[in-house]
């Protein structure tokens, strides 16, 4: 009878203790920045030498609502520097490499390669924490030094200023908003002395946002400055720091 009440008892003393744990509470699921999408499968074509044939592809597939985009595949002091043109946006491989086929089909493209979203577009850092993507974004923007600048648009041998961050982003999985005052409304705000490489920094200029660059580190950005000049490094000091309106994170 008292081994009995021994047992009762130990048994009740494990059913509360169970009970005392309860389900334990499980992390909460990762939240995309406000404004910003991951990218899903992205179709790449072309190691083209010569710019414009890059820029000639981009616009026809952009005409056909691919959102395309290129690419300095090699850095601008390479002897011989490549360019790539990426598009589409895609759930899976499949849908994709079906697209790729009817465009090849069409003579619209010839050999082309199916990305899958945690591929960077270079081979230098793979992206498995996010400090691996920000040297990606890095990576992304300086091999952009040296194409000429283009207001409005990613096309025609350039970029315009929020043109080139958006590509820069697109490039490793995530799509922006277009404009300059689009994405300066989206992420998360850092102040300029918490700025980490691959955050973009904001310009105003009369009382309005009205640039942006991609933040490489070292006090120093890469941007597309204006017309007449092609993309470039500089350093956030003189009118850049005067004008400064913030930073943005969208990781």
């Amino acid at each position: 009878m008292r081994m009995g009440r021994v047992l009762g008892c130990a048994a009740l003393l494990l059913a509360l203790a169970g009970c005392a744990r309860g389900p334990q509470p499980q992390p909460p699921p990762a939240q995309a920045q406000p404004g910003v999408t991951r990218l899903g499968y992205t179709i790449q074509v072309g190691a083209f030498a010569n710019l414009d044939n890059a820029v000639r592809l981009a616009d026809t597939l952009q005409s056909l609502g691919e959102n395309a985009t290129y690419y300095a595949a090699s850095a601008q002091e390479s002897p011989r520097r490549l360019y790539r043109v990426r598009f589409g946006n895609f759930p899976t491989r499949e849908a994709a490499r079906a697209r790729a086929v009817d465009l090849r089909a069409s003579g619209m493209i010839q050999d082309f390669y199916i990305v899958a979203p945690e591929e960077p577009p270079l081979p230098r850092t793979s992206p498995k924490d996010e400090d691996g993507l920000r040297a990606n974004l890095v990576d992304t923007a300086g091999n952009y030094l040296g194409v000429p600048y283009l207001w409005g648009g990613t096309s025609d041998a350039g970029f315009d200023c929020s043109g080139l961050a958006m590509a820069v982003y697109r490039l490793n999985g995530l799509q922006l908003p277009r404009t300059s005052r689009e994405q300066f409304t989206a992420g998360t705000a850092v102040p300029l002395g918490r700025l980490r490489k691959g955050d973009l920094v904001f310009f105003r200029h009369s009382g309005r946002v009205s640039h942006v660059g991609i933040y490489v580190g070292g006090d120093s950005f890469i941007h597309a400055p204006k017309r007449g000049r092609s993309i470039s490094r500089e350093s956030l000091t003189g009118w850049y720091r005067d004008h400064f309106a913030g930073g943005r994170s969208y990781l």
